[in-house]
This record gives structure tokens, C-alpha cells and sequence, in this order.
């Protein structure tokens, strides 16, 4: 077999000028990689992502001395030949890609290949060489073949990983799970300086460099949390796909606005550039998503076969400002039918697929609450201006557009409010009695907010204010799902804490959305750990979340 085939390529450096934008390629035939590196590059790990039916993109990225201030990673300023190869088995006994590629250091020393004419449905392992250095293996797994469903899919997706507010547990013990796929819906790493958002007590470790503004900078926060051992597990243990929310820049971002317009930011799109540049060079993704300036193509869609369409948005980039501040409010131009949250291309793109669907489910995959939220027991509807409370007719337009599609099973996956949730979705969120149009699961955060507490959801004020509203977990973890052509099964899998490594995972509660049957339905929970102080019920408890998700102090 080839060492590549026809579009088996590389993805590591942008030619300056008329090409400018445009992928190299990668050669069968090694160049020289002018002597030996001091130290192992391969500090970062490896990754997979943006699975197809035929193949994925492999990734990794060069660094001997991953904290280098430069960002540059202790690398020379010169190409590095890497090796890579794909195999059937984990020992590479059956190999059936390999070739070359070139990581250049104008782009991080990073390596984005994409791989094609794989067979479907069937898992894979991958690694790179460079020199006497070799990575650690990665496993992947193909999207089954358009016309079929599958064997079914072990999905999990996650959000919100603080590195100084605990230990990245939660990606060990979803690598434990070996899914096929995991789904990265945003805060995949956080832009403060040294203890600038701390958790009750202190931070549990720090963060390297000054808040995120350079490439520099945010090269070498993205090293410092691929760093992680159990970050780097996650991502060997199966594909991901990825799309970022505000911390990944700036918080509470909205297109060209950073989140204080009103103090003179000359150089904000300059960082946006920056911040996008280190996001493509850290992820694996395909030649699609290679920044330009500070535009970045991320929506986009994942099919796997028949059984499921992935539509990843980005609801950062082409936003609206958000109206009346970043918080909760009752705001006049949060039902401002001109705003979006996705801008027009996006939403019509989105719609679109909705239209074209033949999937079993088709699952969105986002970054801020959906549903409509009510913190106000009264006649007030006080909501918060940052998730799509914020843009009424935004959600309303898409929600609308895959009812009038005739979508079979639509499914909104959401992150960024540090805590887990299960809701039904609806048109009309003001008649509790008005027909469920759809299905919103959240997960908690990985680390972000220190350990969390146990509580019984029952008692949270939120669910009884707002009816749609079905489940509420304030501890850390991530949510496991099984999807088949019957059903999808979502476990909300937590962790007591995150404020010392190695805790162990446990099913918190168990929901499923039943093919065409809109709404989440509760098949499990776990009694609330006594040995877990649960917060308090009532009025402090919303203000608790409340605090949560302002996310700065």
C-alpha cells in the first residue's frame, strides 16, 4: 500500500504571499532534519480528530521544553521531519499508512494530517518518529460508510477545564471509558494570569506567564495543559472534535468586542489573530480550519453514517455584543429579533442541514445554554445575557428551522456553566404545557469552580421555576452517552473531587431520549453522598451559579 494516497496530506505551514492560506503537502521523501533534537519532542502527546468515513486527522506537536516563555518550545527555528504511521493493531504488527511531514516552526513545530481511504467503521492506532524519539500511540476510529448505522457510538463530551482550580481527573476516567468519540464544546483552557480567578481556599496549581495575549502567550498555555498526563490520555483514547467558547481568547468575547469595550483594547483583534493561530496549531483539525487573521472557519459538521449528524457551532465569532452587560438581567435586547448568536451565514448553514438530514439524531454541538433559564420566581424574567436567553430570536429562528424540517430527533449538547443539567426544549418556554420539540444535555466542568457539592436536584429553585428543567449536578465530570438507532443514554458521570488526583468516577444520574420522543427521561440517580456538604437550597444556591458563571471575580 501507499505511503499516501491521493488525499493523505499535511497540514503544518502557510506560504507567505500569493498562496498564503494554503496547506503544504506532505512527501514521501524525508528532508533533512539537520542533526538530532536535545530532549524528547514529544512532551504534548498525540491527538486525533474530525473523524470520517474513511479516515481522521492525526496531530502532534514539537516541544523538548513545553513552558519556553517564547512559546517556541525549546525547538530550533528550522523544519523537523517527523515520521508517522497507522496501524490496524495497538503493537503495529499490521501498518497500513505511513509517509512524512514536515513541522515547521512558524506553525508551533505542529502536525495536522488528514487521512483517507480507511476503512469505516474500525479502529485504528497512530504515532509519529522523529529522529531516536517516538511519541506515544494514539487510538482512532472511523465514522461507519454514509448508507449505514453502524455499530453504534460511545460518545462523551466535556467542557471548562481550569487548570489551577484541580487536577484533570475526569479525562482520565473518560479515557477509561474508551469512547469513539469525544466532543470538546469549549474553555478547553483558560487565559488568566496567576491566580486572577481562584476557588475557595486557593488555587490547587498555577498557571505559567502573564494572561494570554501573544502568540507567544497563548503557545504556551496551550503546552502547559497539553502537558496534562490525563489531558494527554483523553486525547489518545479516541477522536475529538473541538470548538472553543470565550476562555480560549478572552472571557466573554463577542466577534471584534473583548469583554470590557469600554477600556481602550487597540491590540484585541491582533490577540484574536494570535489566539486562533494557537488554537489550529494545538487541535487536531483539518486543513478547513486554518486561521486567517482573525477569522477562523470552526462550524462544521461530523456525520457518523446514518445514525447521527454533528453540527459543532461556533457561537463566539459572530455573535452580537451582549445586551445589558454580561449577566443576568431582564434586558430589552435580549428579544431583539435582528441579533444572533451564530450571525446569519452561520444560522443558514445550520438550517440548511437540518433540511438535508436523513440522520437518526441530529445532535448540536455548543458552547452556552439553550434552554430558556429563569432565575426569578416572580413576573420578571431574569435570564442570562450570555448564553441564548440573551438572543430570544436566534434560538427561536433554529429551534423553528428543525421542527419545520421534520428533524427526527434534534439534541442540544452544551457546556460553559460548570454544573450538570438535563432539560426538554420547547417553542414556547412561557406554556409549560406546550409541546417538546427537542432534548438539551449539559456537562458540568471538568475542573473549573474547584470540587463542587453533591445535592438532591430537586431542591435546586431553577427546576422548580423553570419546569422544562429536569436535572442539576453541581460536582465535576462529564457526560457519557450511547447512541444507537432506539435511543441515546446520557450518563452524568462525576468526581467527589478535583482538589487532589486520582478520584475515582461514579454515575450520578442516568437519562434517555427515546427515538422520536422529544425530552429527556430519567432512569437513574444516585442518592446525595452524605459525606459531601450539599449547598443550600433557595436563594443562595441560584446566586451560587450565578457567581459560577460570571467566571471572573
Amino acid at each position: 500500500m501507499s505511503a499516501l494516497t491521493r488525499r493523505s496530506f499535511l497540514v503544518t505551514g502557510i506560504a507567505v504571499g500569493a498562496t498564503a492560506g494554503m496547506p503544504a503537502v506532505a512527501h514521501a521523501d524525508p528532508v533533512p532534519s539537520l542533526g538530532p533534537l536535545r530532549g524528547d519532542p514529544f512532551t504534548l502527546g498525540v491527538a486525533s480528530g474530525d473523524p470520517s468515513h474513511d479516515g481522521f486527522v492525526i496531530w502532534t506537536r514539537l516541544a523538548v521544553q513545553p513552558l519556553a516563555e517564547d512559546g517556541l518550545g525549546g525547538m530550533p527555528d528550522r523544519p523537523v521531519t517527523v515520521q508517522w504511521e497507522v496501524s490496524t493493531d495497538e503493537r503495529f504488527r499490521r501498518n497500513v499508512r505511513r509517509g512524512t511531514a514536515q513541522a515547521r516552526p512558524e506553525w508551533g513545530h505542529s502536525v495536522h494530517v488528514e487521512l483517507d481511504d480507511l476503512l469505516s467503521d474500525r479502529e485504528y492506532w497512530y504515532r509519529f518518529r522523529t529522529g531516536s524519539h517516538q511519541s506515544p500511540v494514539g487510538r482512532a476510529r472511523t465514522a461507519p460508510h454514509p448508507l449505514s448505522y453502524g455499530s453504534g457510538l460511545t460518545m462523551a463530551f466535556v467542557s471548562c477545564a481550569q487548570y489551577e482550580h484541580g487536577y484533570f481527573t475526569s479525562y482520565r476516567r473518560l479515557a477509561e471509558d474508551r469512547p469513539d468519540l469525544v466532543l470538546h464544546l469549549g474553555d478547553y483552557q483558560y487565559e488568566y494570569t496567576r491566580d486572577t480567578y481562584t476557588i475557595p481556599g486557593g488555587n490547587i496549581r498555577h498557571h505559567e506567564g502573564p494572561e494570554t495575549e501573544t502568540l507567544a502567550n497563548y503557545r504556551q498555555r496551550h503546552a502547559q495543559y497539553k502537558a496534562d498526563p490525563d489531558l494527554q490520555a483523553a486525547h489518545a483514547a479516541a477522536c475529538w472534535s473541538v470548538v472553543w467558547d470565550d476562555h480560549e481568547l478572552d472571557n466573554n468575547w463577542a466577534d471584534e468586542v473583548p469583554e470590557r469595550p469600554d477600556v481602550p483594547q487597540p491590540n484585541f483583534l491582533a490577540r484574536r489573530a494570535a489566539a486562533f493561530r494557537a488554537y489550529y496549531e494545538n487541535m487536531p483539525l483539518r486543513r478547513t480550519s486554518v486561521p486567517r487573521g482573525i477569522d477562523m472557519q470552526l462550524y462544521r459538521r461530523i456525520r457518523w453514517g446514518q445514525l447521527a449528524n454533528f453540527h459543532m457551532l461556533d457561537t463566539r465569532q459572530y455573535r452580537d455584543d451582549q445586551g445589558c452587560g454580561d449577566g443576568y438581567s431582564s434586558c430589552p435586547e435580549a428579544v431583539d429579533p435582528a441579533r444572533s448568536i451564530t450571525g446569519a451565514e452561520q444560522e443558514a448553514w445550520l438550517i440548511e442541514g437540518f433540511h438535508r438530514s436523513r440522520a437518526r439524531w441530529d445532535v448540536l454541538g455548543q458552547q452556552v445554554f439553550f434552554a430558556q433559564r429563569d432565575n426569578n420566581a416572580g413576573p420578571a424574567k431574569i435570564t442570562s445575557q450570555d448564553a441564548w436567553d440573551g438572543y430570544v430570536a436566534s434560538r427561536e429562528r433554529i429551534t423553528r428551522g428543525w421542527v419545520d424540517a421534520g428533524v427526527r430527533n434534534a439534541v442540544v449538547l452544551t457546556g460553559d456553566v460548570h454544573a450538570h443539567w438535563a432539560s426538554d426544549l420547547k417553542l414556547d418556554y412561557d406554556d409549560p404545557t406546550s409541546a417538546t420539540v427537542g432534548s438539551e444535555l449539559v456537562a458540568t466542568s471538568i475542573s473549573t469552580g474547584g470540587n463542587g457539592a453533591d445535592s438532591d436536584p430537586a431542591t435546586h429553585p431553577y427546576l422548580t421555576i423553570n419546569p422544562h428543567l429536569k436535572f442539576y449536578n453541581n460536582q465535576r465530570g462529564y457526560v457519557l452517552t450511547r447512541i444507537d438507532k432506539e435511543a441515546i443514554t446520557a450518563d452524568f458521570k462525576v468526581v467527589p473531587a478535583v482538589t487532589a488526583p486520582g478520584s475515582p468516577v461514579h454515575v450520578k444520574a442516568t437519562f434517555v431520549i427515546e427515538d422520536r420522543v422529544p425530552g429527556v427521561q430519567q432512569t437513574y440517580l444516585r442518592p446525595v453522598d452524605p459525606s459531601v456538604t450539599a449547598r443550600t437550597a433557595g436563594r443562595d444556591q441560584i446566586q451560587e451559579t450565578v457567581d459560577l458563571e460570571t467566571k471572573r471575580p
